[in-house]
């Protein structure tokens, strides 16, 4: 464990403190401060991101510390849509999640920045990159309802229930997910000459799209009826797509075409 002495390594441990502390807010019921400190952390998260682009000339999404500077931001907004347009709840989850996302920042991953490889300099590399980072955060949230319904939690009045709110996060993120793959394939055509190369890192990311499409088609099939199996597809999707971001990438077992990650 290494701590950061570096204005990006403060601005990480703010962005943990506002997100930790929004999160007790939020268990102590002090909704006005949580609400204030949910909004600080994600300022924080975006200065951070922001200084990171700075500092090496190119948005950050190169390496897992670059895309996990990233989730952080993306999480207050995507926390946001969900509950107001979708009925979707669980903000406390949220905070707790974003906090313990930027905890390998400050803590494990290391901050140094290299050039952007060959590959990585095509103008698919941000949208390809972003959109599966989108993804993950809305599959996440979507495994968070799937475990409020198998543990029997009710949800609140004026939100949905958690498995319909299951069912309406991973609408969202299907599409995502699956665009990821076809921006990817192409991305693949332009840089290595082939649309699918048999990467361990397409294998699991074509696994996580497969274990959804199974839930959705079960779910056109049975609706509400097993209730508690779409909840437990939904969490073995967020298990693929952990072993897909971290195992892949840090493992020596899965050496392949997207180890500069």
């Amino acid at each position: 464990m290494t701590i950061k002495y570096t204005i990006q390594g403060l601005l990480i441990y703010l962005t943990i403190a506002g997100y930790l502390s929004a999160f007790l807010a939020t268990i102590s019921y002090k909704k006005k401060t949580a609400d204030f400190l949910y909004l600080l952390g994600f300022i924080l998260a975006t200065v951070s991101f922001i200084y990171r682009w700075y500092d090496v000339h190119h948005i950050p999404f190169q390496n897992l510390f670059e895309v996990f500077l990233a989730m952080p931001m993306l999480i207050y907004p995507i926390s946001k849509f969900c509950k107001h347009q979708l009925r979707v709840g669980n903000e406390a989850a949220d905070m707790l999640i974003a906090a313990i996302l930027a905890f390998p920042l400050g803590f494990i991953f290391s901050a140094e920045s290299n050039n952007l490889p060959p590959a990585l300099q095509i103008w698919l590399f941000a949208p390809h990159v972003a959109t599966y980072i989108l993804a993950y955060i809305v599959m996440a949230k979507a495994s968070v309802q799937a475990i409020n319904q198998l543990t029997g939690k009710t949800a609140s009045p004026n939100l949905v229930d958690y498995e319909q709110a299951t069912y309406r996060m991973i609408c969202l993120g299907f599409p995502l997910l699956t665009l990821g793959l076809i921006l990817g394939s192409y991305w693949a055509k332009l840089a290595w000459g082939d649309y699918w190369g048999w990467d361990p890192k397409e294998l699991w990311s074509l696994a996580s799209w497969l274990i959804y499409a199974g839930y959705l088609h079960f779910r056109y099939m049975f609706g509400k009826r097993h209730a508690r199996i779409n909840s437990s597809l939904a969490i073995l999707g967020i298990v693929i797509i952990l072993i897909t971001l971290l195992w892949v990438n840090l493992s020596n077992i899965f050496a392949g075409l997207h180890n500069y990650a």
